[in-house]
């Protein structure tokens, strides 16, 4: 790994106009570094080097792309456990899971380089005699790729990948978070032999460089993931462009406990679900609808569980729980806790700040039970290590409590019954449903993405990323009749 901390603009590293400091969450008197923070000039002139070298991008064919994403996709895989490390230590999740995450994303990668190669078109039969018909599909142009901090490689790859994968040139402005992440990424892709330009790391704060470039008519597509407001907001930005949007937002992501379900079984998915990333997840279980037959039981089982999970350094042996990721979000973790505790809702464990070996942003796990759907812990998205429990008298019941939110992105049920399992999986009003698995966890090879507030545009992944990251274009040839 380098200590490089700089932009990646048209083909070169530069500084930035300003700097931002970069801390360790397990450990802050760790200094990663100081990264640099683009203005304005420096985003034009990333825009204007990704408009010059799409087209050489395009017309380098498909060999060339499945070529260079391959390249990278095995370099991630390869190093998996170096840039791992790095994620971890400036995000916070155990290292296991920053491991998993690199390697993850090298598969994205690897997946699209074969998707550049399966460029198919349609032919059609003309109604008029004399003419053929093709429809294909050809790269959107400029995108712009807005990406969170919680999955600082994962995420950017299964938007980077298809984009290069397609023909198109990216402008990537990742979160301010976690900047080490992305300068090693951009170290991968800047190595490999594309146009100068294609591809543009450009770093800096939303409220300038993210507005000016989601407000940019040099952009013919954006990719967001994060909040809802956001997301809002550069839907009402990409408009007055016509530019295309696809958007990944918030969650209110619901399990239901059936009382014919393994509760063992049950019991650990749901922790899983609710504090694997530290809750820091968009499929995360923060809602958990629990038949009253087994209601208590499952209770009793899932505290046991929690406060048996060790919380910790993110190179700790045996850690499951990282810490947050910033003083700001635990800030606001601690602030639901008060917020559930005022709305009537009973804190069984967890939701305290931890006070470790060393100075971090550590809260242990918390479970809230006897809450109801409208309270605001089961309406907002808290991005936290906190869950809470419902009681349902019915699988209707339990339906009914699940579909009750603006969100509609991943949902789970667990259950012996098929017949439960099939209804679910026809009437749960959600992008990704789950049986007897956890509601955080998908495949990178097959869509992903939600309903409501969840989600905007086209899905994310699989092929059916073709529907965002291209145009299709219908051809009509008269050849006339040979002489």
């Amino acid at each position: 790994m380098t200590d490089r901390t700089q932009l990646y603009i048209d083909g070169t590293w530069s500084d930035g106009a300003s700097q931002i400091e970069n801390r360790n969450p397990s450990d802050i008197s760790d200094l990663i570094g100081m990264y640099a923070q683009a203005d304005a000039s420096q985003l034009d002139t990333a825009l204007e080097a990704a408009r010059q070298a799409q087209p050489l991008w395009w017309a380098a064919g498909i060999q060339k792309r499945h070529d260079v994403l391959m390249a990278i996709g095995t370099e991630l895989m390869a190093r998996a456990e170096e840039i791992g490390r790095l994620l971890s230590r400036e995000e916070g999740k155990p290292l296991a899971e920053g491991k998993g995450e690199v390697y993850r994303a090298g598969q994205f990668f690897t997946y699209f380089a074969g998707e550049a190669l399966r460029q198919h078109g349609d032919l059609a039969e003309s109604v008029r005699p004399g003419i053929e018909i093709d429809v294909r599909r050809e790269p959107v142009g400029v995108v712009a790729i807005i990406s969170p901090w919680n999955f600082p490689v994962a995420t950017p790859a299964w938007k980077i990948a298809p984009a290069l994968a397609f023909g198109n040139a990216v402008v990537w402005k990742p979160a301010n978070v976690t900047p080490a992440s992305a300068i090693a990424l951009t170290e991968i892709i800047a190595r490999q032999d594309i146009p100068k330009g294609l591809f543009n790391l450009v770093s800096g704060p939303g409220r300038d460089v993210g507005q000016r470039l989601v407000e940019s008519a040099l952009v013919d597509a954006i990719s967001f993931t994060g909040s809802v407001p956001v997301g809002r907001g550069i839907a009402a930005a990409a408009i007055q462009n016509m530019t295309k949007v696809q958007m990944e937002m918030g969650s209110k992501n619901p399990l239901i406990v059936m009382d014919d379900a393994d509760l063992d079984l049950a019991v650990m998915h749901a922790a899983g679900s609710a504090f694997g990333g530290t809750g820091q997840k968009c499929t995360a279980a923060s809602r958990l609808i629990v038949h009253a037959a087994v209601h208590d039981a499952f209770v009793e089982k899932l505290v046991a569980a929690t406060k048996a999970m060790k919380v910790g350094h993110a190179f700790g042996d045996g850690t499951q729980i990282g810490p947050v990721v910033s003083e700001a979000q635990l800030v606001q973790n601690l602030d639901y806790i008060g917020l559930g505790k005022s709305e009537g809702a009973e804190l069984l464990c967890g939701g305290d700040r931890l006070e470790m070996s060393t100075d971090g942003y550590y809260m242990a796990p918390a479970v809230f039970a006897n809450t109801r759907n409208d309270m605001r812990i089961n309406r907002e998205e808290m991005f936290a290590p906190i869950t809470a429990v419902q009681r349902a008298d019915s699988y209707e019941d339990a339906l009914s409590l699940a579909n009750d939110t603006q969100f509609g992105l991943t949902a789970g049920i667990m259950t012996g019954s098929l017949a439960r399992a099939s209804h679910f999986r026809a009437n749960m009003r959600a992008g990704c449903v789950m049986v007897n698995l956890p509601t955080a966890g998908t495949d990178y090879h097959v869509p992903f993405g939600g309903r409501g507030a969840s989600s905007f545009g086209p899905r994310e992944q699989g092929s059916y990323a073709a529907e965002f990251y291209t145009t299709v274009k219908t051809a009509y040839v008269s050849a006339g009749e040979p002489q």
